[in-house]
């Protein structure tokens, strides 16, 4: 499976919830009904629809132009979509040639994983009047954007810049389980098999590692087995950080811990050279996959999809369908369990972000658009900040895609009162073509997810997300009491290149070295003292200082 196919199986994941409200006792603005579309500033004076251009990224399954919310939309506010239709390869360099030619669209609608506007593009774009501040339409027209700027303060930060205006909207999606990407899961048929417990402890997961190595746990009689691995890519699959947050907080981003309001660096402090000490003495004994630092998602299905046999003990992951197949009829998907934070010499940390969001923005307006497309498409996307439109937007419209919930199902969520049931697809028919998909995501708050009704039985694959979401529980809480929101925060445009070029190379540095460290290149007591100069070097101390300021200055503190 190649990285875009780890991106769309995440994507799917993420929108597996997207046809959910909350609980009747949430205020949350995803939930209330939609404020009604009488005659508006949006319609066209002589009752014609208003013709809008949109630049989009349509999904393999979609066709936009005859698809049903489309002309749902269309119907509801008396417009006509011109669309500028771009297939997911591609797609960023498309919107860039677009942009730079001058012939733009009046809007983008866009599919946040694929490509969005970057907070840089948005200053950018907006400081040449290309973007157009959407403050005045929202205040004027979008009553359930305003009540989530009220309601949510990361949502307000995450889409205002440092001069105060809001260039743009992302997709706002507290994804429970994807805010706790890194993850472990354990064979746990093994651990049963040689009368082991779940580890606790670091030195405990250490034994579990040697014990799947030298006791044949699946019972070939060959020493094939496989204790952990891993692979190089993004949700949660590097090995390194569930094992050093048993020393020291690790992000896997960019290793940034706050305390006391002050931004610092994890990978200069003596707790992650122990950390190191531990991962590296794993690695020595053969207890790690030396392919965990090496390997893309593809090779690291094949360990856990093994075709002679099972080989795999523990697998790094935010989900553990990025290394086992869990469809119908699978062989080894139930064996794999979470793994709790292990608690090490300083702590028991579980990395947390943001759930998945991505600075930036999947819609913009440009100058192109004349006032009353404007109005229009702020009003569209206002709809799609009620549970109704989003629900209909990201996962198709009702009655084709999702129903109300029957007596005695259940929601995601603990306690909360199911809104929605998703209705399955059926094997050999067409695509409904009923929704946008990610094109639709706009704002799925945690109480909007919860309330999505999932069955009971975790290992049955249509119920996929409670067992994510039920080992996501035993993560929660893990997280060290200040955290640094890089998600909601935004850098001084006369900072941004600067900041950028000092990211890239710490980070760089930070994990070429720990791997060295790792794996015997380097020694950490003979090259410790160097790399640390060379992070001083590379002026890790300016760094913090931009992102200091920008922290000093985001909206989430106001």
């Amino acid at each position: 499976m190649k990285k875009r196919s780890v991106i769309a199986l995440s994507s799917i994941l993420m929108a597996s919830l997207l046809v959910a409200a909350c609980s009747n006792t949430d205020t949350n603005s995803a939930t209330t009904k939609p404020t009604s579309e009488t005659a508006s500033p949006g319609a066209a004076q002589s009752g014609k629809p208003v013709e809008i251009s949109v630049f989009a990224q349509q999904d393999n399954t979609i066709d936009l132009n005859t698809n049903l919310f489309t002309k749902h939309l269309q119907d509801k506010f008396n417009a006509k979509f011109k669309f500028d239709v771009i297939p997911y390869d591609g797609a960023k360099e498309k919107r860039q040639i677009s942009l730079a030619s001058g012939d733009y669209p009046d809007s983008y609608i866009l599919t946040s994983y694929i490509d969005q506007f970057s907070q840089a593009d948005l200053l950018k774009f907006g400081k040449q009047g290309v973007i157009l501040p959407l403050n005045d339409l929202i205040d004027q027209y979008a009553p359930n954007i305003k009540a989530a700027m009220a309601k949510e303060p990361t949502f307000k930060s995450f889409i205002t810049a440092p001069d105060g205006k809001i260039y743009g909207l992302g997709s706002y999606t507290e994804c429970f389980h994807c805010s706790y990407p890194n993850k472990m899961w354990i064979n746990t048929s093994w651990l049963k098999k040689l009368n082991l417990e779940m580890p606790k402890t670091t030195e405990d997961f250490k034994k579990v590692l040697q014990a799947f190595k030298k006791n044949d746990p699946n019972g070939n009689g060959k020493a094939d087995e496989v204790p952990l691995s891993g692979s190089i890519e993004d949700f949660g699959v590097r090995v390194i950080p569930f094992l050093m947050n048993g020393f020291i907080y690790n992000d896997d981003r960019n290793y940034l811990n706050l305390k006391n309001g002050k931004v610092d660096t994890a990978a200069n402090k003596p707790e992650w050279k122990e950390g190191l000490t531990y991962i590296k003495s794993l690695y020595e004994e053969g207890l790690i996959d030396p392919g965990a630092f090496t390997q893309n998602a593809e090779a690291y299905k094949k360990i856990g999809e093994n075709a002679s046999g099972q080989i795999l003990g523990a697998g790094a992951g935010m989900h553990p369908a990025i290394f086992v197949n869990i469809d119908k009829g699978n062989k080894n998907s139930a064996d794999y369990n979470a793994v709790p934070p292990l608690t090490g010499p300083h702590g028991s940390f579980a990395t947390h972000d943001g759930g998945g969001l991505t600075p930036g923005a999947k819609f913009v307006i440009t100058n192109k658009a004349s006032k009353e497309a404007q109005i229009t498409l702020i009003k569209m996307v206002d709809y799609m900040f009620t549970m109704e439109g989003q629900t209909n937007a990201a996962s198709g419209m009702e009655g084709i895609d999702w129903r109300k919930p029957k007596e005695g199902e259940v929601a995601l969520g603990k306690g909360v009162t199911p809104q929605i049931a998703t209705i399955p697809a059926v094997d050999g028919q067409p695509p409904r073509n009923a929704g946008w998909s990610g094109m639709g995501h706009f704002y799925q708050p945690a109480a909007y997810r919860d309330s999505f009704v999932q069955g009971t039985d975790i290992y049955d694959s249509a119920n996929y997300e409670r067992r994510l979401y039920d080992a996501t529980l035993l993560y929660q809480g893990h997280e060290p009491k200040e955290l640094f929101p890089l998600w909601a925060v935004w850098i001084d445009p006369a900072l941004t290149d600067e900041a950028t070029i000092l990211q890239t190379n710490i980070k760089n540095y930070i994990e070429q070295s720990a791997l060295q460290f790792i794996t015997g290149n380097k020694d950490l007591t003979k090259d410790w003292d160097a790399y640390v100069k060379g992070l001083d070097n590379l002026k890790i101390g300016r760094y913090l200082e931009i992102l200091q300021k920008a922290y000093d200055a985001a909206a989430i503190k106001k």
